[in-house]
C-alpha cells in the first residue's frame, strides 16, 4: 500500500532551530542589502543544508522571505535617492511576463545547453564587472522609447531566466543596469531590488497556495534578512566602486559555480 505524501507543515519536530534560520536569513539580508539582489544565491543552499528542505521548497520559501528584504532594501536606497522608479517599473513589467514564459518554457526545453550558455554568460560578466570600476554619479536612464522598450526587454530576459534556472534577477538586472544603461553601481542596486519586489510577491502567492512555503521558516529567515539587509545597504554606500565590483564579480562566480553543480547533477541523473 503506498504511503501518502506527508504535509510540508506538518512534521514540528523535524524543523530546525530558529537560530540556525536567523544565520541564514542575515546572510541573505546583507548580500541583498550590499548587492541589490535577492539574496537567494545564499538562502536557497543554506536552507537545504541547515534546515534539510529539498530544493523545491527551498526556493520557494527562500522567495517568500525577498519580499521584506527587498522592499526594506528598496526603502533604503529610495531614501538616499538611488532608486530609478521608471526604469524599474518597466523592469518589473517584462519581469512578470517573462516569468510566466520561463515557467511554460520549463516543462518543455532540454536545458542542458541553455543553462551551460547561462553559466558562461554569467563569467563573462563577472570578467567585465571585474575590469572596469562602474560610474557612481551616473545618472537615471533617460525616458526614450529604445531605452523604454530595452529595460522590457531586459525585464523578459529577468523573469525567463529566473524561470528556467532559478537564479534571483538581481544577478542579471545590477550587471545590466551598469553595463548596458550606464547606471552608477548604487542607482542600479536599488533600482534592481525595487524591480524584483513584484515578481518575487506574485511568486510568493503562486507557492503559498501551492503549499510550497514553510512560512514559520519564511518568517524568521524574512525577518532576519530584512533587519541584516540595512546595514547592507550601508555598507554599500562605503565600499568604494572598484571594490564593490570586485566583490559582485564574485557573486556572480559563485552562482555560475552552484549552477555547474547542478547541470552536472542533472546530467548524471539522466545518465543514471
Amino acid at each position: 500500500m503506498p504511503t501518502p505524501a506527508a504535509d510540508p507543515a506538518a512534521d514540528e519536530g523535524a524543523r530546525p532551530a530558529a537560530w540556525r534560520l536567523v544565520v541564514v536569513g542575515a546572510l541573505g539580508g546583507l548580500l541583498s542589502g550590499l548587492f541589490g539582489v535577492g539574496g537567494g544565491i545564499v538562502m536557497v543552499p543554506l536552507l537545504i543544508v541547515l534546515a534539510g528542505m529539498d530544493q523545491r521548497r527551498a526556493s520557494a520559501t527562500s522567495l517568500a522571505a525577498i519580499v521584506p528584504t527587498a522592499l526594506a532594501g528598496s526603502i533604503a536606497y529610495l531614501v538616499n535617492g538611488q532608486v530609478d522608479l521608471v526604469a524599474a517599473a518597466l523592469v518589473a513589467t517584462g519581469g512578470i511576463v517573462g516569468g510566466w514564459i520561463g515557467a511554460t518554457l520549463l516543462a518543455r526545453l532540454p536545458l542542458e545547453w541553455l543553462r551551460w550558455l547561462f553559466i558562461a554568460l554569467l563569467v563573462v560578466v563577472a570578467i567585465r564587472l571585474a575590469l572596469g570600476a562602474p560610474d557612481r554619479t551616473a545618472d537615471p536612464v533617460p525616458l526614450e522609447p529604445a531605452s523604454a522598450l530595452g529595460l522590457v526587454a531586459l525585464g523578459l530576459v529577468v523573469g525567463i531566466a529566473s524561470g528556467l534556472f532559478g537564479v534571483g534577477g538581481g544577478l542579471i538586472m545590477v550587471p545590466a543596469f551598469i553595463t548596458l544603461f550606464g547606471l552608477g553601481d548604487l542607482i542600479a542596486r536599488g533600482t534592481s531590488l525595487v524591480a524584483m519586489i513584484p515578481t518575487a510577491v506574485s511568486g510568493s502567492v503562486k507557492n503559498v497556495r501551492g503549499r510550497l512555503v514553510d512560512l514559520r521558516t519564511a518568517l524568521i529567515v524574512g525577518g532576519a534578512a530584512t533587519l541584516a539587509a540595512l546595514p547592507g545597504v550601508a555598507l554599500a554606500f562605503l565600499i568604494p566602486p572598484t571594490v564593490g565590483g570586485w566583490l559582485f564579480a564574485a557573486l556572480l562566480l559563485a552562482a555560475a559555480a552552484q549552477l555547474s553543480v547542478r547541470a552536472i547533477r542533472a546530467r548524471r541523473r539522466g545518465s543514471a
